[in-house]
């Protein structure tokens, strides 16, 4: 289910009762195509990231972003930069909604080798070439985009960089996906490749079966409900008199259409989406309007002392991530009980609600460090409905995909032979599985895995929230509400009821009937569980009589009512995840790592750090995981033996980052990890050289912060929209070479020269070690693993061991704990490194000189 849309309380709505944005756009403008489009392209390349923490209503002074365009805008003198057509920042800012930084790569593009040198002129040409096949696609998502389209003016010896972007962006299904015709028939009429199983119809898994389906993959989907959807339901409600609606008892909102791939199927299936209109009144508890002047100062109390918080945990920082967000608050909101009336405290009560709404949890269990890491990545554009309800995604994506319904997992085999899944009585055996259930159902344990999963994964579910989030559906014989409102609120004077009732969704525009929700979120929502529906029903027809009785107006009796019951449901045991205190937006990675040498995959809105308690964000994961397990099948088909660890692209990055975590040597942007009880000159280390492409907002706000440089926690959330981006490359090195490397004088790019110069080293991203590099890593794994933990209580037993030492090793633990990333003040600029790449020629090879053994080093890196 979706975190909620932007409101606000805005006198004058669009005169328009009935918003709809046509099928044909995803409402990205077609600068292409727009008359003026350099006036269009200004007003569209800096604009507003909605924020969770106020998701329930419009930001008055939303957070924005710059678009970073060192792009051509004109043919270049030189020929080095191809020049495809005359709007490369439009197309620019078209990847960007798509996920993708406007001129670098992705981590993602780096792990799967889509060039064979990081930086420079290559680069650039490849991210045009990649920007320009996403906005082809989406100028008519309802046809397949040929290579051949592409060939034809594009110059042939950029050809091989069009292959690599192309093949990237369709098997990773950036696009030519959905459910028109010219995808359906790329399906080959029986499959060529083994048989996989995807446990769960939600979203997740109807887009990762789909996807393996067209790969040519035969596919079992095991649903145990009666139907497909998962949290996404929509429930047709009828009454008398052919009185009919649809209502979504789950996800209902598609948050942000910019780049939104349910927005684009809904393009597809020739919906219209309707834009939640931004006014939302609200209503005191004896059903007066709030008075607009308090509200609007209330409101911006509120959000000043979520700024508060948010410096807090940046002067706190490391020990913030122990901490709740509820709990800072709560010591602000003291200083702010002090001087309102109690009217103004319930519509405090009322936004702390609607802040435990956008995060289906208690803000006593939400991170205060990492609560809102996904703010970054929030999908711009407007907020909507589908006509007729999100069962029409569903329906769509369900058709032709076989699916076994009332199948109810409980065991999941899985070894190097392959996996058997257990359903009942039923046992199915394939290649691979894609387990898709619910982060609810991962933590009640409903599912046994055999092998027991790694403790890393078993401890990021522990540690990551799974919220709540209930609805009260009503069926109403006709509108007695306002028809200019998709939305209104109601206060309570009950602090411990704040989520109950708290705001109502009015979708008589798009479900057909008169039909009203209302919303039962945070504490309440927990005890709204056991609330007889009678009496829910009861309670919320008072509310509703309260608000509209003294206007004169009637409300009836409703014709037909539901009430869901999210954390009873044995197929979620609740509604969508969020970072709980202790957790990280790292724990998102840690449940997308797949496990058992490439047999054992996970998708679902609760793995994706970017996108997470999102309907989109569980479709990217199925698509996320179809590509990985058809990576993963190309290796077995290839015969490459890989260790079981560094096999796959989250394991490896996992190993790697806990190995950097605590570097044996640092210096500028280096670190090192050495084999620990191999002193040998020639003994082989591992080194990281991290590059970061620095924006000026960045510049700005560490300048402004810089006593606090060292402690902010938000390297963790750094992004392409609006804060510098680190890369991390890798190559090996001798013991001695490092050593020597270290001496170097004259800064990072004396030393980048030195490597080229002197030792011919080519740096790599981690999957351009390769396999030769395996060893060398599990066995520094393995030395650090047998180091005995050294407790605060035993270092309090010696003498000689200063509180100083204490502290900071307790500070490297919360550190460890926190995930948190290194901030890198001494970084290399990627401007500078470009410059420098073609001496250093950074391509997925490792140095001859490194005494290694197995194949050869590019074997994984050209798969």
């Amino acid at each position: 289910m979706d975190p909620p849309p932007q409101f606000s309380s805005n006198p004058n709505p669009n005169p328009n009762p009935n918003v709809f944005l046509s099928p044909t756009s995803d409402s990205i403008p077609n600068l292409l195509q727009t008359p003026n489009p350099a006036t269009a392209l200004t007003h569209y390349l800096s604009f507003s990231v909605p924020k969770k923490r106020r998701r329930g209503r419009s930001q008055r002074n939303p957070a924005s972003f710059r678009l970073p365009l060192p792009l051509p805008s004109h043919p270049p003198p030189s020929d080095e930069i191809i020049f495809i057509n005359k709007e490369p920042k439009t197309e620019a800012l078209i990847a960007l909604t798509a996920g993708f930084p406007a001129d670098s790569l992705t981590e993602e593009e780096i792990d799967a080798a889509v060039l064979p040198i990081i930086g420079g002129i290559e680069q650039v040409n490849y991210t045009l070439i990649r920007n320009h096949i996403i906005a082809k696609w989406r100028e008519n998502v309802s046809n397949w985009v040929t290579k051949k389209t592409f060939q034809d003016y594009i110059p042939s010896h950029y050809h091989a960089l069009l292959d690599s972007a192309y093949n990237y962006l369709v098997s990773h299904g950036y696009v030519n996906f959905g459910v028109v015709s010219p995808v359906k028939e790329r399906i080959a009429a029986e499959a060529s490749k083994p048989a996989v199983i995807v446990v769960g119809a939600g979203l997740a898994g109807l887009a990762a079966a789909r996807q393996l389906i067209r790969f040519g993959f035969k596919v079992t989907v095991l649903e145990g409900r009666k139907r497909a959807g998962g949290r996404v339901y929509t429930k047709r409600m009828e009454g008398g008199n052919r009185v009919s609606a649809a209502a979504d008892l789950g996800g209902s909102v598609l948050t942000g259409t910019l780049g939104n791939p349910l927005g684009i199927v809904g393009r597809q299936l020739g919906e219209m989406l309707h834009k939640v209109r931004d006014k939302c009144p609200l209503y005191c508890v004896d059903g007066r309007p709030v008075d607009q002047d308090m509200d609007v100062k209330v409101e911006s109390a509120f959000n000043r002392l979520l700024d508060k918080a948010s410096r807090l945990r940046q002067l706190m920082g490391e020990v913030s991530v122990d901490v709740s967000l509820g709990a800072a608050l709560e010591t602000f909101r003291q200083v702010f009980k002090d001087a309102v009336s109690d009217e103004e405290m319930n519509l405090f009560n009322w936004h702390l609600a609607n802040l435990e709404y956008a995060n289906a949890g208690l803000l006593s269990n939400l991170s205060l460090a990492f609560w809102d890491q996904d703010d970054p990545y929030d999908m711009g554009g407007d907020h909507c409905f589908l006509p007729g309800g999100n069962g029409k995604l569903v329906q769509a994506l369900a058709e032709n995909v076989p699916i076994l319904y009332e199948r109810t997992v409980n065991t999941i085999r899985y070894s190097a032979d392959g996996v058997q899944v257990t359903a009942g009585s039923q046992v199915f055996e394939g290649d691979m599985v894609l387990c898709t259930v619910p982060l609810g159902v991962l933590k009640k344990g409903s599912i046994k895995f055999i092998p027991e999963l790694p403790q890393r994964k078993l401890d990021g579910i522990k540690r990551l929230g799974f919220g709540l989030l209930n609805k009260v559906a009503m069926l109403f014989p006709h509108v007695f509400w306002e028809m200019d409102l998709d939305t209104f609120g109601h206060l309570s004077d009950d602090p411990s009821r704040r989520g109950e009732f708290f705001l109502f969704y009015s979708y008589a525009t798009v479900a057909g009937g008169p039909l009203l929700i209302a919303l039962v979120a945070g504490e309440a929502a927990h005890k709204f569980e056991s609330m007889p529906p009678t009496d829910a029903v009861t309670r919320v027809l008072q509310i509703l009589k309260g608000i509209y009785e003294p206007k004169g107006i009637n409300v009836p009796e409703p014709i037909q009512t539901v009430c869901t019951r999210w954390g009873s449901d044995p197929f979620c045991y609740g509604s969508y995840s969020n970072v709980a205190v202790g957790a990280s937006g790292d724990d998102y990675d840690i449940l997308a790592e797949s496990v058992g040498d490439g047999r054992l995959f996970f998708a679902g809105e609760a793995t994706t750090r970017r996108y997470p308690a999102t309907m989109h964000g569980a479709f990217l994961s199925g698509l996320r995981e179809a590509a990985n397990m058809a990576h993963h099948d190309n290796l077995r088909t290839l015969k490459m033996k890989v260790d079981k660890a560094p096999s796959n692209a989250h394991s490896c990055a996992s190993v790697l980052a806990d190995l950097f975590r605590e570097p044996d040597i640092e210096f500028g942007s280096f670190s090192v990890i050495f084999s620990g009880k191999n002193t040998d000159p020639k003994s082989p280390a591992i080194l990281r050289v991290t590059f970061s492409e620095a924006r000026k907002k960045c510049h700005q706000v560490a300048k402004q912060d810089q006593q606090h440089s060292n402690k902010l926690l938000f390297q963790q959330l750094q992004s392409h929209f609006n804060q510098q981006q680190l890369l991390h490359v890798y190559t090996l090195l001798t013991r001695q070479q490092v050593l020597d490397l270290r001496e170097v004088r004259g800064g990072d790019e004396m030393r980048l020269n030195y490597l080229c110069e002197k030792l011919g080293v080519k740096l790599v991203g981690r999957k351009g070690l390769g396999i030769n590099a395996d060893s060398i890593i599990d066995s520094i794994k393995a030395e650090r693993g047998n180091r005995k933990p050294v407790s605060s209580a035993s270092l309090a037993l010696k003498p000689g061991v200063s509180s100083k030492m204490k502290v900071g090793i307790m500070k490297r633990k919360l550190i460890r704990r926190a995930k948190v990333v290194r901030k890198s003040n001494g970084s290399i600029n990627v401007g500078s490194a470009i410059k420098v790449s073609e001496e250093v020629k950074i391509t997925d090879q490792v140095l001859p000189d490194v005494p290694v053994s197995g194949s050869n080093q590019n074997d994984l890196t050209n798969s």
